[in-house]
C-alpha cells in the first residue's frame, strides 16, 4: 500500500514553500469536490417531465397521471380534520348557583331602592322617573317607571314579590351567553296571569334587566377536545388512475392539484434557499472531514496530484451514483447501489483507515441524497464499514470473494431487520430487497477488483496483491535472473530471506522487503559473468579492464536494472530496491585499484566516476536491503569459521554503512539496527556455520584381496 505504516517512506524536511504548494493544492481539490458535491445534491441530472406551476396560475398544457398512484392527501386530511373539529360542541362549565343568588340580592336591592323613592312625598313625578332611571345595570323605560310609582301599595307588593319569584325560576336553569335573549323573552310564561298589565309589563322589564349568564364558556376545554378529534382522523389517501387528467389545459390550479403534481414529482418548485443552503453545508462538511482524515491518515497522498486527484474523482464518481440510484426509495435502485466498493478500493490502495474514513463520509452524502431515512443510513453505512474491514491486505482474490461475501451478508441482515420491525411487514418486497442486497454484495466486489487493476498501474502504487504476483517465481525478470545470472539468483533468495526477517522484527512491511529484494539486482543479467557469484573457473574479465571500465560496468547494473524494472512495469515502490540498495557508496575494490595506478594521486582519480548514483535509501526496506546485501557478500567471502566471527563481520558492515551516511534518510534507529543485526545472524549462521573436513578416501584390500575406497 502507497505509504502505509508498515512502509513510511523518509522525505526532507517541507520547507515553506512545499507546505504552501501542499496547502494549495488541498484546497483546490476540496473546493472542486465541494462544488460537485454541491451540484450533485442541488441538480436534477435524469430528463424530467416537470412544469413550472404554482396554486392560482393558469395551466397552459394539460397533465395527465404517467401511473396509477395511491397518496396521502395532506389537503384533504386537513380538511376532514377540521370537519371533525367543528363537530365538536362547545364546552361550557356547569351552572353557577351564585350568580343566581347574586342576581336576585340585587333585584331586592333594586325593588327596595324604588320603594323608596314611591314613599318620597317631596319628589315630583319627573324626579322619580330619573332617579329609577339611573339604577345602573338597568334600563327601564319611562312609561314602566311611570306604571310602577302609580301603582297602589298592595299592588306594588305583589310585583315586587312575582319579580323575586320569576327571576329566581329563570335563573335555575342553565343559561349560556347565547342564549340569555331567549331567556328573556320566555319570562312572561312565568309570570302569574292574574296580575295586571301594568304589573306583567314591570315585572318582565326588571326580571329580564337582571337575567344573565350562569354558564360559561371553557375555551381550553373546547379546543383540547377539537385538536383530539383532528388527531382521531385518520389520514385521507386519494388514487389517481393511469392517464386520469390532473390539470387540464385552460384551467385554474388549485392547491389540490399542486399536491397531487408533487406527488408525482411532475412539478418544478421554486428556488427552496434553506435547502440549497444545506446541500453547500453537507458539502463542504464532507469536504472538510475527508481532507481532515487524509492529512491525519494519509499525508503523501497530497504529494501528487495524480492521486489526490484520482482519490477525489473517486468519491465525486460514487456521489454521482449515488444522485442516479438512491431517490428512488420505492424501487430496488438504492439497495443496488455499489458504494462499498469504493472504501474496499480506498483500502487496497491506501490502506483500512483511509478507507473507512472515505466510505463513512460517501455514506453520509448517500444518506442525505437518499432522504435521511434510518434503514438506507444503516444499510450504506455499514456495508461501506463491513466492506473496508473485511478486506485486509488483498493477497489473494479469495479476499475480494470473501469481502463481497461479507457485505452481501451484512446488506441482507440490514434490510430483513428493518423490513420485519414495519409494523406491517411487506414479506415480498422485504425478500426482494434482500436479495438485491446480496447481488450488491458481488457487484462491489467485482467493481472494487475491476478499478484495483485500472488504477494501480495508472497510480504507480503497490500493494500486497500486486507484491504477491510479483514474488512468484515465473515471473519474467525473475526467470531471466535464474538463467542469465544463477549465482546472482541464489544470493538474491539469501539477502531476501534476511530482509524479510529483518523487517518483520523492527515492524516493517516484510512482504515488499522480500519482493523488492528479489529485483534489486536484476541489471546483472546483461553482463552477469563481471560478478564475482556468476563466474565459473577462474578467468577474471576485469584484468583485461581499467579500474575505472570496471567500475563503470559494476555501477551500470543499477541503471540496467532500472531500464528492465521500467520494460516490465514494475511499481515505483519495487524500483525503489534497485536504485537505493547502494546509495551512494563507492566500489572501493575498483577504487583503490585507480589509486594504486595513480600512485594515490586523488587528484587524476575522481571519486564520481566509482560511486553509485543513488540516492541514499529513502525507507526501512530498501535500508535494510543495503545491509542485508553487504552483509552476505562479506559473510559468504570471509568463510567465518563462527558465529562470533559471523557476529562481527555483520556488526563492522553495519557500522560502515553507518559511519558512511548512507542510512541517514532511512527513519532506522539505533534500536533498529540491533534487531537487523540478531535477525541477519539467525539467517547466516544457517548457512555459513562452520562443517567439519572430511578426511581423504584412501584404498584399502579386504579379505578378499580386493582394495576397496574407503
Amino acid at each position: 500500500m502507497l505509504d502505509s505504516p508498515q512502509s513510511r517512506r523518509r522525505r526532507p524536511a517541507r520547507t515553506g514553500r512545499d507546505r504552501w504548494s501542499v496547502a494549495l493544492r488541498a484546497m483546490v481539490l476540496g473546493l472542486l469536490l465541494a462544488a460537485v458535491i454541491s451540484g450533485v445534491l442541488l441538480v436534477d441530472f435524469l430528463p424530467s417531465q416537470r412544469v413550472i406551476l404554482d396554486a392560482g396560475d393558469v395551466s397552459r398544457i394539460e397533465i395527465l397521471a404517467p401511473y396509477d398512484l395511491t397518496y396521502e392527501s395532506a389537503i384533504r386530511t386537513k380538511q376532514a380534520q377540521d370537519i371533525e373539529a367543528a363537530s365538536v360542541a362547545d364546552v361550557y362549565e356547569r351552572p353557577d348557583i351564585s350568580v343566581a343568588r347574586q342576581q336576585e340580592i340585587r333585584a331586592r336591592q333594586i325593588l327596595d331602592y324604588v320603594s323608596t323613592v314611591r314613599e318620597d312625598p317631596y319628589a315630583s313625578g319627573v324626579q322619580q322617573i330619573s332617579w329609577v332611571a339611573a339604577i345602573p345595570d338597568l334600563d327601564l323605560p319611562e312609561d314602566v317607571i311611570s306604571q310602577a310609582m302609580a301603582l297602589d301599595d298592595e299592588a306594588w307588593q305583589e310585583t315586587r314579590d312575582e319579580t323575586v319569584r320569576v327571576l329566581g325560576r329563570a335563573m335555575q336553569n342553565e343559561i349560556r351567553d347565547d342564549r340569555v335573549a331567549s331567556v328573556r323573552r320566555t319570562l312572561p310564561t312565568l309570570i302569574d296571569h292574574n296580575l295586571s298589565a301594568e304589573q306583567t309589563a314591570i315585572v318582565e322589564d326588571i326580571a329580564g334587566g337582571l337575567v344573565t349568564a350562569n354558564a360559561f364558556y371553557n375555551a381550553a376545554r373546547t379546543e383540547e377536545l377539537r385538536q383530539q378529534a383532528r388527531e382521531n382522523t385518520a389520514p385521507v389517501t386519494w388514487t389517481i388512475r393511469q392517464g386520469e387528467a390532473i390539470v387540464r389545459e385552460g384551467s385554474l390550479v388549485r392547491a389540490i392539484d399542486i399536491e397531487a403534481l408533487d406527488a408525482y414529482g411532475l412539478r418544478q418548485q421554486s428556488v427552496r434557499w434553506p435547502s440549497v443552503l444545506s446541500a453547500i453545508l453537507l458539502a463542504l462538511l464532507a469536504t472538510s472531514m475527508l481532507e481532515m482524515f487524509v492529512f491525519r491518515l494519509q499525508p503523501s497522498l497530497w504529494q501528487r496530484w495524480r492521486t489526490a486527484a484520482v482519490t477525489f474523482l473517486l468519491v465525486a464518481l460514487f456521489v454521482v451514483a449515488g444522485k442516479l440510484m438512491l431517490p428512488f426509495a420505492d424501487s430496488v435502485a438504492p439497495y443496488l447501489y455499489p458504494l462499498p466498493a469504493l472504501p474496499m478500493l480506498i483500502t487496497i490502495l491506501f490502506g483500512p483507515g483511509l478507507g473507512v474514513a472515505v466510505g463513512v463520509v460517501t455514506g453520509l452524502v448517500g444518506a442525505y441524497l437518499a432522504g435521511g431515512t434510518l434503514e438506507l443510513t444503516v444499510y450504506l453505512l455499514s456495508g461501506a464499514l463491513i466492506g473496508a474491514l473485511s478486506l485486509g491486505q488483498a493477497e489473494r482474490l479469495k479476499a475480494f470473494l470473501r469481502a463481497g461475501l461479507a457485505v452481501a451478508l451484512t446488506n441482507a441482515t440490514v434490510i430483513l431487520a428493518f423490513g420485519l420491525l414495519a409494523p406491517q411487514p411487506d414479506l415480498l418486497r422485504t425478500s426482494i430487497n434482500a436479495m438485491v442486497g446480496v447481488v450488491m454484495g458481488g457487484l462491489a466486489a467485482s467493481v472494487t477488483l475491476a478499478a484495483f487493476f485500472a488504477l494501480s498501474t495508472f497510480l504507480d502504487v503497490i500493494t500486497p496483491f500486486q507484491l504477491m504476483e510479483l514474488s512468484r517465481p515465473t515471473h519474467p525478470l525473475f526467470r531471466q535472473l535464474l538463467l542469465n545470472a544463477p549465482g546472482t539468483y541464489h544470493h538474491t533468495l539469501l539477502v531476501a530471506n534476511m530482509a524479510e526477517e529483518a523487517a518483520e522484527r523492527i515492524g516493517a512491511d516484510g512482504l515488499l522487503a522480500r519482493v523488492g529484494t528479489y529485483y534489486h539486482d536484476i541489471g546483472k543479467t546483461a553482463r552477469p559473468y563481471f560478478y564475482i557469484e556468476n563466474r565459473v573457473g577462474t578467468v577474471n574479465p576485469h584484468e583485461r579492464l581499467d579500474p575505472r571500465t570496471s567500475a563503470q560496468i559494476i555501477l551500470s547494473h543499477v541503471q540496467d536494472g532500472l531500464d528492465l524494472a521500467r520494460k516490465h512495469h514494475l511499481p515505483a515502490a519495487v524500483r525503489a530496491f534497485i536504485s537505493e540498495h547502494h546509495g551512494t557508496g563507492l566500489t572501493l575494490a575498483f577504487y583503490r585499484m585507480a589509486l594504486n595506478e595513480a600512485n594515490d594521486n586523488d587528484e587524476t582519480v575522481r571519486k564520481e566516476d566509482f560511486a553509485y548514483p543513488g540516492p541514499k535509501p529513502q525507507s526501512r526496506e530498501t535500508a535494510i536491503l543495503m545491509l542485508a546485501d553487504g552483509s552476505e557478500a562479506r559473510v559468504r567471502s570471509a568463510e567465518p569459521e563462527s558465529v562470533e566471527e559471523i557476529e562481527r563481520i555483520i556488526a563492522d558492515t553495519i557500522k560502515s554503512k553507518l559511519d558512511d551516511g548512507q542510512l541517514d534518510e532511512s527513519d532506522l534507529t539505533l534500536r533498529d539496527l540491533k534487531e537487523i543485526q540478531a535477525a541477519f545472524v539467525s539467517v547466516l549462521k544457517g548457512v555459513f556455520h562452520p562443517r567439519v573436513k572430511y578426511p581423504e578416501p584412501v584404498n584399502v584390500k579386504g579379505p578378499d584381496g580386493v582394495e576397496r575406497a574407503v
